[in-house]
């Protein structure tokens, strides 16, 4: 079966990042030698020989310090979703992971193409209806400069990722301030605990954050994976929604109606994300037992691939969906899936946003 194109190795976790071992151990150097080159940065970051400026408006970051995805995107709509019914106007930044280089930043609508600005800022678009301002550039700050210039009455950004994005300068005294960063975890956790390339962590576990973000019960049993306790944590459920036809989307049909209407060994569920194995896990919740075909995080499609897969019934995600607008393959079914946050994240982060502007008050 020729498979999707891959965006690069780090999209498909190696085995030995989960658990230590023979691998793991002799790569643990260049761990060591990873940590102390971002330990170097942190510092000159924090002495500010350039005296960057902070942004105009409040940032909250939802990223992850595990590579790859952690279901993110699905947290930044809920976000958006959520801040606009409190009363914000929130517009959205991303580096749109897979995107064509561009000397300037781009504006991102359901309509535009995944190819030149990536898969999860036309996913976020679609599925918040071109509601929310949606800016794309590698520079975070050159995209917010271009998204306040053109909304100037959007009062909060949500950056889908950036936690590692050193040019993107929080508030001053941040617990006095109006930024907000969130870690999210999966169900995964922190693997072996090591840094690249022994283990999957951009930054070590202990970094600060203002809370984490847990979008599954850990399966993680080493010591990492308690770095979250003591500390500002909340759990997220995801929901799979009513599936649709990819080729004619006013086609819908309950998962459980998939599920009796197809025999297991009739259905395949493909997913190029971050954790297809949390897709699969969800789908078998409904019911849905079949074949599973998991990518690499961001991989892209075509109908050849589609063709080689021997099943009535094929399940995708939605980020997939925003790459298969071409593919007119009436077995192919969209799962949505969507999440809602707890009211006690939803005060809090009204308890920090409405926060005066510290900038106001420095001497």
């Amino acid at each position: 079966m020729p498979l999707p194109k891959r965006s690069s190795f780090l999209n498909k976790a190696p085995q030995f990042w989960e658990r230590r071992g023979p691998t793991s151990l002799v790569l643990w150097p260049l761990s060591w030698l990873y940590g102390c080159i971002n330990r170097g940065l942190d510092l000159i970051h924090d002495l500010d020989f350039r005296k960057r400026q902070t942004q105009a408006v409040p940032i909250i970051i939802v990223g992850n310090i595990r590579v790859g995805g952690t279901g993110k995107t699905p947290i930044v709509i809920a976000l958006a979703e959520r801040l606009a019914r409190m009363g914000w106007k929130p517009g959205i930044i991303s580096r749109g992971y897979g995107a064509t280089a561009a000397r300037s930043p781009i504006s991102v609508g359901s309509t535009s193409d995944p190819a030149l600005v990536g898969d999860e800022p036309v996913l976020i678009a679609k599925r918040t209806q071109d509601r929310f301002p949606i800016w794309v550039h590698p520079q975070r700050v050159q995209s917010i400069r271009s998204l306040l210039k053109r909304d100037p009455s959007v009062n909060v950004i949500i950056s889908d990722d950036g936690l590692q994005h050193r040019s993107l300068v929080r508030w001053p005294a941040r617990e006095g301030g109006r930024d907000i960063e969130l870690v999210v975890r999966d169900q995964r956790g922190e693997g072996n605990g090591f840094l690249l390339p022994a283990g999957p962590l951009r930054e070590p576990a202990s970094r600060e954050r203002d809370a984490t973000l847990m979008t599954g019960a850990s399966q993680s049993t080493n010591p990492a994976a308690e770095y979250f306790l003591g500390r500002r944590a909340f759990t997220l459920q995801s929901q799979l929604g009513t599936s649709y036809q990819l080729a004619h989307p006013d086609n819908q049909q309950s998962l459980a109606v998939i599920a009796d209407t197809y025999l297991p060994n009739k259905i395949t569920a493909v997913a190029a994300i971050g954790n297809p194995q949390g897709f699969f896990d969800d789908l078998l919740k409904k019911g849905i037992a079949g074949k599973c075909i998991g990518l690499a995080d961001h991989a892209t499609y075509t109908p050849e691939f589609f063709s080689t897969i021997h099943a009535e019934c094929i399940l995708i995600t939605e980020k997939d969906a925003v790459k298969c607008t071409s593919i007119q393959d009436e077995r192919i079914w969209v799962v949505p899936m969507s999440l809602e946050l707890p009211n006690t994240l939803a005060d809090w982060l009204q308890s920090i946003l409405q926060r005066p502007d510290p900038n106001q008050y420095t001497l």
